[in-house]
């Protein structure tokens, strides 16, 4: 673990003590994960009980490993989930103190029933603090430690200012949710920050690489596009944040979500222009993203995938009405035109040349090589100095002349790791002249980028690299691959297009799985160029027998044993993919499994190596070895990774690399590089910061500095004018609660002592929802029970079971809500269905129909279905939800419906329903449906209940009562016949006893 900044020193002594409670707001990248380690090692000790609470399980992993580096191994960081055992078992590791991560919902439940000491808590530790909200179980959590621990600390974190925007006064809501009173604020331009991290700078090479034309085209179309698309959403009849309808704000993914958090009150008034708006929104931007990432042909498969996605939907809906508007403009035509031009050009077929397809010898080399032909055909095509002639490869097709541009970043990122290559023998050489100590660090050469599909393309282009041909076309071997795959997944789609047509218009069924097995590599009849030819195929089929009888050799791949090779069948990938389809993708030697070694197959792994070693020189299989599994010398390791969160710190600080090249843009990377260079002053750091000059992607990058810079202003300036929140103090609301009044009308009422808190028993599956935390901020005793009938008791006599509105209608759809209605109607007086709506959506049944998962069998007009003529053949009209909730009442005529707007409206109508009434018993609700439910104690001791299932008289619902009554099979078959007859009854009783001692009536099942 690297040492503490100055800084970070000066923000633990602020936050260290345990007799405060705090918050600290950082700026992302600068070692919020090492403030929060170095703040838990402070208190690990059996003698404290510090909790991590709303940390995700990624970082619970890095936090405890980071914890082990600095020391904290017995026992460390425990972490408490849904596989750790009995709440018995948690409250004897709760007992034994230390560091502890435990989810939310464990806790809570914990909490309320008392497993874990509150009073011996030392503390909690809350990460991400910008989620915390009312209805957040952060919330729920601090009230329950509060009311009994008032001593203890809580210190939340967090480093995503942006988000602390929603509502008025973000800062004081979350202040008064977690209870606390003190925050503190550390952008990047605090002062202390600043002399920080500017003593010791790395050196830091800027490079603004230029788009090419076509690039330049596609992203000035889509950007116009995206103008277009904002133009038309501020001029809509709806009312939106027209501060937030600008392009910077666009390019971010949060955009979408700002955008629809304003319309989803009124969503289902919404016209469907302006949901297609929005949605066309999010598609440009990925868009415009995808062309700065992606390589010429993965960006043109997906703009067809745009364009047929669209023509599809049009031809079901049999009108345009649904097709996004910017596609309909001159700019898409320019963006799907140039993504063509980018990666090959049509040639007409009446000018009669042929274009070669190159004139090089290793680029044919590497055709021939993804032919599976030797490489000595080649000579059989050339002519004088092994220029290509007029023939082509036969996989590529006459019309199509390749141009597979490549991506302007590729080249420049191989010219900076030549030139880090160069510095590295410099350096070396430096050093070695001289009697000096070797400098810190390695020559490691880190490559981060924004995604490992990212890190995948580079791999592959570093791979394959060529760089004796011209700048611009060094990654032709891949981008050849890369063309290859994709003619071959284009002719399968238009072969599975054509199949599906004429099995419809000639009225067959089935014409689908007949494309389908001919994406699977069915045979096509025709010319080499439709597909594999028959001795292809029967070779194909050859090879994958042989290597499925194969015995895998020590070192996860055969060993090469002569100068022979044979290509390997592998699966297709899709179009774009790093690898090839069958019969197009790169060698792999196999030739180790010859006529000659096939003996070999049925030794074990030691007679294997000890062949190896026989048949090959110890120099010739040190080589082999070498070449797949040997250590790099570190002037030649490149190390491609994508960007992550307070991870990237500690591989930093383990990797020390001397050369960090930033393929893409970040925010928070520079900020950490920053940090490892001033915690490692004697190491020389250079830093080559690449970006697409006048693109989004430096648009994006410069507006996320200016995002957060504002967001950071405006939480100082409101820490500096907000008022302290008033913190309730929650034990004498409830001693508030325990007085009752009872209404009279003598002296108009009175109020007397309520010897039974009001409380309201909740099933556990219940507490992923946020109802029982509001139901305990409105002061009701919140008891967690495993309910078999309802999810809510609230009285002796009203039982409620609550719905959302996905869950009603999958609960619709299953037919499970009728069973839970009817057990309801079963055993309480007044059974309650709860639908329950989101507090920021629409109080109507007609949002239903925008649920993705439920549109097709809930939409309210839905489309009239076409009839053939068949006189067999019914319109058919799926029923509403409404008219499924009027059967149900009519189905159960003592069912109640609650409808709520917002689980705010669900807390203070239980409260009303409470008035004057009963407390419910917790044992009895747990018992209840108990003795009915075949499931209910299930796998206790599964054996014994099936055996007495089998006795005549005990059937499913009296097999628990029986169960409860003996203690063991024996004891029940040692009683005599009035023992058994007043557990079952008369007739049960007599026909088990006559059963189990005279043999009478068999078994039963």
């Amino acid at each position: 673990m690297s040492t503490l900044l100055p800084f970070h020193t000066s923000i633990l002594n602020e936050i260290y003590d345990p007799g405060t409670s705090d918050l600290l707001i950082l700026s992302r990248g600068l070692g919020l994960r090492r403030i929060i380690c170095t703040l838990l090692k402070i208190y690990d000790s059996p003698q404290n009980l510090v909790l991590l609470v709303n940390a995700t399980q990624e970082e619970e992993t890095e936090i405890g490993e980071e914890l082990g580096i600095m020391g904290c191994r017995r026992p460390g960081l425990r972490v408490v989930g849904y596989e750790t055992g009995t709440s018995r078992d948690r409250q004897d590791l709760y007992k034994g103190g230390g560091l502890i991560a435990v989810t939310l919902r464990i806790l809570i439940v914990d909490l309320l029933q008392s497993t874990i000491p509150i009073d011996l808590i030392t503390g909690i530790i809350v990460m991400h603090a910008e989620r915390v909200s009312p209805l957040h179980l952060v919330s729920f959590i601090t009230r329950l430690y509060r009311e009994k621990n008032v001593k203890g600390f809580l210190k939340a974190f967090t480093d995503q200012p942006e988000h602390i925007t929603s509502g008025l006064s973000p800062l004081k809501n979350i202040l008064k949710e977690l209870q606390l009173r003190r925050v503190w604020i550390y952008p990047r331009f605090h002062q202390e920050v600043k002399d920080t991290l500017e003593r010791k700078r790395a050196d830091v090479i800027e490079f603004a690489q230029n788009l090419t034309d076509n690039m330049n085209d596609i992203h000035a179309a889509i950007v116009q596009c995206m103008n277009l698309t904002l133009a038309e959403l501020r001029r809509s009849k709806v009312e939106l944040d027209l501060d937030s309808l600008n392009l910077p704000a666009a390019y971010f993914s949060s955009f979408d979500h700002i955008v629809r958090k304003q319309l989803d009150p009124i969503w289902h008034k919404v016209g469907p222009s302006t949901k297609a708006l929005v949605r066309d929104l999010g598609v440009l931007r990925r868009l415009v993203g995808y062309l700065l990432v992606y390589d010429p042909l993965q960006f043109h498969s997906f703009c067809q995938s745009l364009v047929e996605s669209t023509t599809s939907t049009n031809s079901e809906s049999g009108s345009g009405s649904s097709k996004s508007q910017w596609m309909l403009t001159d700019a898409a035509n320019i963006v799907f035109q140039a993504a063509k031009r980018r990666c090959f050009v049509d040639v007409q077929p009446e000018q009669g040349e042929v274009i070669d397809l190159d004139d090089d010898d290793e680029a044919w080399d590497a055709v021939f090589e993804l032919e599976g032909r030797p490489s000595e055909a080649r000579q059989s095509t050339n002519k004088g100095k092994g220029k290509a002639t007029g023939k082509r490869p036969g996989w590529l097709p006459k019309e199509i002349h390749p141009v597979l541009e490549e991506l302007p970043k590729w080249s420049l990122l191989a010219e900076i790791l030549e030139e880090i290559e160069v510095e590295i023998v410099r350096l070396e050489s430096t050093v070695s002249s001289r009697p000096v100590k070797d400098s810190p660090g390695t020559n490691v050469t880190l490559v981060m980028c924004s995604s490992t599909a990212t890190c995948t393309l580079l791999n592959d282009f570093l791979s394959s690299m060529d760089n004796t041909r011209p700048k611009g076309e060094w990654g032709r071997r891949m981008m050849l691959k890369k063309l290859r795959s994709w003619i071959w997944w284009e002719k399968r789609r238009k072969m599975m297009q054509e199949v599906i047509q004429s099995a419809n218009s000639s009225g067959k069924k089935g014409g689908s799985n007949i494309a389908q097995e001919m994406v699977r590599g069915g045979s096509t009849s025709g010319n080499g160029n439709e597909g594999l030819s028959e001795a292809m195929r029967k070779k194909d089929r050859e090879r994958a027998a042989q290597a499925a009888s194969r015995r895998r050799v020590r070192g996860g791949a055969p060993v090469n044993n002569s100068g022979r090779g044979s290509a390997v069948p592998r699966d297709t990938p899709a179009p774009g993919a790093s690898t090839s389809e069958p019969g197009f993708g790169q060698t792999i030697s196999d030739d180790f499994f010859t006529t000659d070694n096939v003996e070999l197959l049925s030794l074990n792994d030691d007679e294997i190596e000890l062949n190896l070693m026989g048949n090959m020189s110890t120099v010739e299989f040190s080589a082999e070895f070498d070449a797949h599994y040997g250590l790099l010398f570190p002037p030649q390791t490149v190390l491609v990774r994508a960007y992550s969160d307070d991870t990237d710190d500690r591989m930093l600080d383990e990797m020390k690399p001397r050369f960090i090249v930033m393929f893409e843009p970040c925010m928070e990377f520079v900020r950490r590089v920053e940090v490892y260079k001033c915690s490692n002053p004697g190491l020389p750091v250079r830093v080559y910061h690449m970006v697409y000059a006048d693109s989004c992607e430096e648009h994006k990058y410069l507006a996320g500095i200016r995002r957060e810079k504002d967001s950071f202003e405006r939480l100082i300036k409101e820490r500096g004018s907000m008022l302290l929140p008033i913190i309730e103090d929650q034990r004498t609301a409830e001693s508030d609660a325990i007085i009752k009044t009872i209404s009279s009308r003598v002296a108009g009422g009175r109020r007397a002592l309520n010897l039974v808190p009001s409380q309201v028993i909740v099933d556990m599956r219940e507490f992923r929802s946020t109802l029982p935390s509001l139901l305990h901020a409105s002061h009701l005793l919140v008891i967690p029970a495993t309910l078999t009938v309802g999810d809510y008791i609230l009285t002796p006599e009203i039982c409620v079971e609550r719905k959302s509105l996905s869950d009603l209608v999958s609960s619709f759809n299953s037919g499970r809500l009728y069973t839970q209605c009817e057990l309801m109607s079963v055993h309480y007086k007044i059974p309650v269905l709860l639908i329950e709506f989101d507090e920021d959506k629409a109080f109507s049944f007609e949002i239903i129909s925008d649920l993705k998962s439920y549109a097709k069998t809930t939409n309210r007009y839905p489309p009239k279905k076409k009839t053939t003529g068949n006189p067999t053949e019914h319109n058919y009209t799926s029923p509403t939800i409404q008219s499924k909730i009027a059967l149900l009442t009519l189905g159960f005529p003592r069912l109640r419906i609650i409808w709520s707007s917002s689980p705010y409206a669900t807390a203070d109508i239980f409260n009303d329903l409470k008035k004057d009434r009963a407390e419910p018993d917790p044992v009895k609700a747990v018992a209840t449906g108990a003795e009915e439910d075949p499931e209910a104690g299930a796998g206790v001791n599964a054996a014994a209940e099936e055996l007495l299932r089998s006795f005549p008289g005990i059937t499913v619902k009296n097999v628990k009562h029986v169960m409860s009554k003996v203690n063991n099979v024996r004891e029940l078959c040692e009683m005599d016949l009035v023992g058994v007859q007043g557990i079952l009854g008369a007739e049960p009783g007599k026909a088990c006893h006559e059963f189990l001692h005279k043999g009478e009536g068999g078994f039963r099942r």
